[in-house]
């Protein structure tokens, strides 16, 4: 059965004109893993932690020489890479997500930039940037790079690879059915950034300059910023493959974590738990740390999986409803690659490495006084006792960006913030300090404004009778 369905799905995608060949043999290659059902599955008996050889702690890294030449020669291996495939479609925007504006005017990517440029220009380096795009957000950077055409930093974009979404019932490719738009198609998750690499061009012209490593890193995390004591680390160690963890809250019981499985340093997902152990993989007690998808890689191990056809990564398949159709999506991750390279690690890096924009909540974090922007790096006011960040749930009216910007005259001071909880038509001043526990909630149909000015210490607000 599986047999017949592949080889009718790979006459079909034969004579699919949009994408190339290598995209073909790769997407059937997927498929015909996924129909084989010969995917690993987790003996829940077998996982160990990792110990701290394997999740090497961040503290117990030795900072390389403070010399400009040593340091010079040790960015000079570096390229970064930053995932730009996503759209900015679930905070309202359109195009890619990492031209929303985060702070002052400026976007992620000239975040970004910024702070290449910084190294650069410091240490005499030349450290290039690239672009993984997706089909959907190719042609938008294409022309938002242009206006980074004075930089002084090598800016190189390419494609991941653009793969036909299946129609379940049939499993044949929605564009041989006739849907020949962009919902027909999707990028397979970031885990094809290793062939899409190589099948670009890119990996041999980093490899051509003397590149050693490439630092990636999802466009929207603005704690990703180089650090030169993981590079010193990995090149010192001749690791191959390195995962950059931290510490795991209540907030990210969802993310994947590092084991030990088998001899090997291995990711463990969600999808991968057993139902009888999801409440175990969601505690904080056991699985202490989570996947930052911070991922510091060696370039010659890459080329030499890729053309061995080794990287075998757990496929996700990921179904969907797209108008009225039920199709089928597989994806794999890049994280769950860490067992094919050698003497792969994780570290344990502080939380501030991980610093993701998912949603207005976020932005809010970063928009305020907990955070200052110096050279596109953003460093977080030390006059913040506690480590971690106030939890900030926005109600519906806040989703968007451009009605989250809307609502706010200035962005409350929330240093000695520890939760904020809003909900309703609720409007802010300017000038509003929030401090321990507050909640605002507009009763139904009735706009709730909160004063310039105003100081809220562990208030709760249903309206202005509460000030």
């Amino acid at each position: 059965m599986a047999d017949a369905k592949l080889a009718k799905l790979r006459e079909a995608v034969t004579g699919l004109g949009q994408i190339s060949d290598k995209e073909k043999s790769g997407f059937i290659s997927l498929v015909s893993r996924y129909l084989s059902g010969t995917e690993e599955h987790i003996e829940w008996p077998k996982i160990h932690t990792p110990t701290d050889e394997v999740v090497v702690p961040y503290d117990t890294i030795a900072a390389p020489p403070e010399d400009l030449a040593a340091t010079k020669a040790l960015l000079d291996k570096l390229a970064v890479l930053k995932l730009n495939g996503g759209l900015g479609t679930t905070m309202g925007c359109t195009g890619p997500k990492s031209v929303i504006e985060v702070r002052n005017g400026f976007t992620f990517l000239d975040l970004i930039v910024l702070q290449i440029e910084s190294l650069n220009k410091k240490y005499g380096s030349n450290v290039p940037l690239l672009l993984m795009n997706s089909f959907n957000t190719h042609e938008d950077t294409l022309k938002i790079v242009e206006k980074y055409a004075k930089s002084s930093i090598d800016i190189h974009t390419f494609n991941q690879s653009q793969y036909p979404r299946v129609v379940a019932d049939e499993f044949l490719p929605w564009p041989s059915k006739g849907k020949t738009d962009k919902e027909g198609w999707y990028p397979p998750g970031h885990g094809d950034i290793f062939p899409a690499l190589m099948n670009s061009g890119k990996l041999d012209l980093l490899l051509s300059q003397g590149k050693e490593y490439v630092f990636i890193a999802n466009s929207d995390n603005l704690g990703a910023i180089v650090d030169m004591k993981i590079l010193n680390h990995l090149i010192q160690k001749k690791n191959e493959y390195c995962m950059e963890v931290t510490p795991k809250t209540l907030a990210d019981v969802k993310g994947g974590t590092l084991i030990s499985y088998e001899g090997r340093v291995q990711l463990l997902e969600i999808a991968q738990v057993p139902d009888a152990h999801v409440d175990e993989f969601k505690s904080i007690e056991k699985f202490k740390i989570f996947n930052t998808n911070n991922l510091w890689v060696n370039l010659k191990a890459i080329k030499r999986l890729v053309e061995a056809d080794a990287l075998k990564m757990e496929i996700i398949p990921n179904p969907k409803e797209v108008e009225g159709v039920k199709v089928l999506q597989l994806e794999t991750a890049a994280g769950a690659a860490i067992r094919f390279f050698d003497h792969a690690i994780g570290i344990n890096v502080p939380r501030s490495r991980f610093l993701p924009v998912k949603a207005t909540s976020d932005l809010q974090l970063v928009q305020s006084d907990l955070y200052t922007v110096v050279d596109g790096f953003v460093t977080r006011n030390s006059a913040r006792k506690d480590p971690s960040n106030p939890s900030i749930e926005l109600g519906p009216e806040f989703k968007k960006v451009g009605c989250f910007l809307g609502r706010f005259k200035t962005i409350p001071s929330i240093v000695e913030l520890d939760s904020l909880k809003v909900s309703g038509d609720v409007w802010f001043g300017s000038g509003i300090v929030l401090k321990g526990k507050v909640t605002i909630t507009a009763k139904p149909g009735v706009k709730l404004e909160i004063p310039d000015g105003k100081v809220l210490e562990n208030k709760v607000i249903n309206g202005p009778e509460d000030f």
